[in-house]
């Protein structure tokens, strides 16, 4: 039996999570831990998060996973969720500026707030809700996912690859941004796909399956 890990650092929305990859994983094992070990002996580990840049990474910190996230990262199918794929990045504009884990080369960065939406009024900041997301490549994770379907969202920040050959995805708020990545054993998302309804469910089951 196959044992899919959830990275517990205290800031992922772990429940629904969870939840969710059991649904579409029923012949895996579904572990929450915090053990390096445990993540370590993983299959296939998801690296979910939520919050702010700083306490993401002093909470990886202080749960001593990231020598295991590193690891997992690099030899297994690995996919993280929201501040699970910001904190992949090199840097981030928020908290003054914090460093993160660098294991992708670019930036997460603020939504501007200068856009206005269909009605005419700024957009409002945490971007919160649906939105269309335009598949950049094919890849096994978008498998029985239409292009452009919607996803939800609950975000501030987003990423900005220097290597356009990650970008798995975009979506539009105000202006278009990656919600995407892809490289190898590792694919994360902006989105939530453990709120995103039947496609989310579709992306998680992809996930189980992935063949690498």
């Amino acid at each position: 039996m196959e044992k899919i890990v959830i990275v517990d650092y205290s800031l992922g929305n772990l429940r629904s999570v969870s939840k969710a990859v059991e649904h579409v994983a029923a012949d895996a094992e579904v572990v929450v831990s915090d053990d390096a070990r445990v993540i370590h002996d993983a299959d296939r580990v998801v690296f979910p998060g939520q919050g702010a840049a700083r306490d993401c990474m002093a909470a990886i910190s202080d749960h001593h996973v990231e020598r295991a996230v590193r690891e997992a990262a690099a030899s297994k199918p690995f996919l993280g969720i929201c501040m699970g794929l910001q904190v992949l990045m090199d840097h981030s504009e928020e908290n003054g500026g914090t460093d993160l884990l660098g294991m992708m080369p670019g930036k997460v960065q603020r939504f501007s707030g200068d856009f206005k939406g269909e009605n005419g009024l700024p957009l409002k900041i945490p971007h919160m809700g649906w939105s269309q997301v335009e598949q950049i490549i094919d890849h096994p994770l978008w498998q029985g996912i239409a292009d452009r379907s919607r996803f939800y969202f609950v975000h501030s920040y987003f990423v900005v690859p220097e290597e356009s050959s990650l970008i798995a995805a975009t979506t539009e708020y105000g202006e278009r941004f990656t919600c995407a990545i892809a490289r190898d054993n590792l694919f994360a998302v902006q989105f939530h796909p453990e709120k995103s309804a039947d496609d989310g469910l579709q992306l998680l089951k992809n996930f189980v399956n992935w063949k690498l």
